[in-house]
């Protein structure tokens, strides 16, 4: 009576051994660091970069712990924090925001040995350890210019399907057509108001020719800007879930700005890469003999332009999904898929220009030095201006009709491809973004605050270790063991599973380790009960842990259940404490049941007892 046997007893070892292990990473504080990448992942970071990072700091007294180049990252460790911001500054100005980023980073420093078996440390959110903090700008602008030419060319293939011709042009979100007669302008205003009815018609006559003049009016203005900050909101959620950040904010702010924060971030330079990159897609053919020249744009080819028609056949927001792969010849390409309205679309332009080349437009929102200019310092500081860069990244000849499914080659590299596939499949932005501030947040609370929530948890915990030991002694013991293992477990877990830690989480940990000694509670007060009722000793403990386990199930189930509610309609800080309450639980009943038994077992268990010390 009163034995496990040795696998339950190598259960509960192992248990402990893997708490210990998966909690260590959190007593290796992360270095304060700058990080620099390339603004496009086919860019390598080299010793020139590494050279001109290192001079620029030495030769502004910045103490550098540590500088190198990891997965074509340069990591620059730093010995303090304050001086994060003046190192970046530093490091924008001397390389230039042409083709690098340059982010505020936190480095890790856990132990190789600890990595190798995927032990990391807990990650704390933005009111505990801060993160990253980004305001970007919706350009509303490009989006309704975008819009608009998406839609004149629609029009335009309507007006050809119903023979009404005439020069239809776009100048200064202004559409104005001009026909040979009053009737086929007549026609085409009709048509216009089925395919844009949300632009106001005007019609007029000169120089012996009849004009329709299409413009939108400021609610369609509106409701336009609104869609565009709409589907950036989507597109950047789900570019931060594949960057797979625990409890991010993505929210609007104003008529077109979002906010994104980041807690816990440790590659702030990807994720400022991922989240502001543009990275549409516009398909369009390629000129021929019938194509006017009002429709002719030269856009960059490889090492020479191509003249591509005006009118695009979708753009990156019909695409549906994305994957990168390798073609029959080895070379990186994106397998497209569109949505049902993008596939229906590229059918009924690509089955009339069989033989024909289509190009894939690829249009991506970068900076360039313009000059310098004096600050309010009274100091030398460079001048940005973000631009579009477009170019033509695949020139194919049509086969045959495409309908929905097909590929992108001609890509340069397999990091490129890869990227773009992750872009294109968390969705298009439906216009460019500029970062309009960029900030690590501090604990939201304050240190101090942070230190007394710490300290709440020592207290809470002191005293029921002492209250456990003066009234249970052996077992209160037993039981202090068990709560110990199951704190250890509690942050083991939560490191495991990238689970984040924020001051509502800390309350959720005082709170588990009162339920967790409760349950010792119930069992000790049972096995004192069932003693004195008569009980031998070892009678006594059996059935005090097997009648008290259905009380301590049940209330813990209901508590559980109240968590997982918690979880599933909360935010932010509610989501925080309720993952932290869930955790707790489940491991909670298994150190005070399991473990507090295997030692109380190990103590009394296999030989007569006259008495209990309880």
């Amino acid at each position: 009576m009163n034995q496990y046997s040795l696998w339950k007893y190598a259960i509960v070892l192992l248990a402990l051994i893997t708490a210990i292990i998966f909690s260590l990473p959190n007593l290796y504080a992360p270095d304060p660091a700058v990080q620099i990448s390339g603004e496009s992942s086919s860019l390598v970071i080299d010793k020139e970069a590494y050279d001109i990072a290192s001079d620029s700091l030495q030769q502004a007294d910045i103490a550098v712990k540590q500088i190198a180049i990891v997965d074509n990252k340069l990591e620059i460790r730093l010995l303090s924090r304050t001086d994060q911001l003046p190192a970046k500054k530093i490091l924008q100005n001397a390389l230039g925001r042409d083709n690098y980023i340059v982010a505020l980073n936190l480095a890790p420093t856990t132990p190789d040995w600890l990595k190798s078996i995927g032990a990391g440390p807990l990650k704390l959110g933005l009111d505990l350890s801060g993160g990253v903090h980004f305001l970007m700008e919706v350009d509303t602008l490009a989006a309704i210019d975008t819009r608009l030419r998406s839609s004149v060319s629609s029009y335009k293939a309507l007006l050809r399907k119903e023979k009404v011709r005439g020069i239809v042009q776009i100048n200064d979100n202004i559409v104005t057509g001009k026909f040979k007669t009053e009737a086929l302008r007549d026609k085409a205003s009709s048509l216009a108001f089925k395919s844009m009815p949300e632009m106001t018609r005007n019609k007029y006559q000169r120089d012996g020719a009849f004009y329709l003049s299409l413009e939108l009016g400021e609610q369609a203005i509106a409701n336009l800007e609104d869609e565009a900050v709409g589907q950036n909101l989507i597109t950047l959620r789900n570019r931060v879930n594949e960057l797979g950040v625990s409890e991010p904010l993505v929210q609007r702010q104003g008529r077109n700005r979002v906010v994104v924060e980041l807690p816990g971030v440790q590659d702030t330079a990807t994720a400022k890469r991922i989240l502001g990159k543009t990275a549409n897609l516009e398909f369009r053919l390629a000129v021929n003999g019938d194509t006017s020249s009002f429709n002719r744009e030269m856009i960059a080819f490889e090492d020479t332009t191509v003249e591509i028609e005006r009118d695009i056949i979708v753009t990156g927001e019909s695409v549906a999904g994305a994957q990168f792969g390798f073609d029959e010849n080895s070379r990186p390409q994106v397998n497209i898929n569109l949505d049902a309205e993008g596939g229906k679309l590229m059918h009924r332009i690509t089955r009339h220009a069989v033989q024909r080349k289509m190009a894939v437009l690829f249009i991506e929102r970068k900076t360039r030095k313009i000059g310098s200019q004096l600050s309010d310092d009274n100091e030398l500081e460079a001048v940005y201006e973000r631009y579009d860069q477009r170019r033509v990244i695949s020139l194919a000849t049509i086969q045959s009709p495409l309908g929905a499914n097909f590929r992108i080659t001609g890509i340069d590299s397999q990091a490129e491809a890869a990227e773009l596939a992750l872009l294109l499949r968390a969705g298009a932005l439906a216009a460019p973004m500029e970062f309009v501030e960029e900030r690590t947040i501090g604990p939201s609370l304050g240190a101090e605050n942070i230190a007394l929530g710490v300290k709440s948890v020592v207290i809470g915990f002191s005293l029921v270790l002492f209250f456990m030991l003066v009234f249970y002694r052996v077992f209160g013991l037993a039981a202090n063991i068990a709560l110990t293992m199951n704190l250890l477990l509690i942050v083991a877990v939560m490191s495991m599973l990238s689970a984040t830690l924020t001051l509502p989480g800390i309350a959720g940990i005082v709170l588990t380790v009162g339920m967790a000694v409760d349950a010792n509670v119930l069992i000790f007060s049972r096995i004192r009960e069932e003693l004195a009722n008569g009980l031998t000793p070892a009678m006594a403990i059996n059935t005090g842990f097997e009648r008290a386990f259905l009380t301590i199930l049940d209330a813990n189930l209901t508590t559980l259940l109240a968590a997982v509610i918690l979880y599933a309609v909360g935010t932010g800080p509610i989501k925080g404490f309720a993952i932290t309450l869930s955790i707790g639980i489940l491991t909670s009943m298994f150190t005070a049941i399991m473990g507090t038994r295997s030692m109380i077992n190990l103590i009394y268990g296999g030989r007569s007892i006259k008495k209990l010390a309880l």
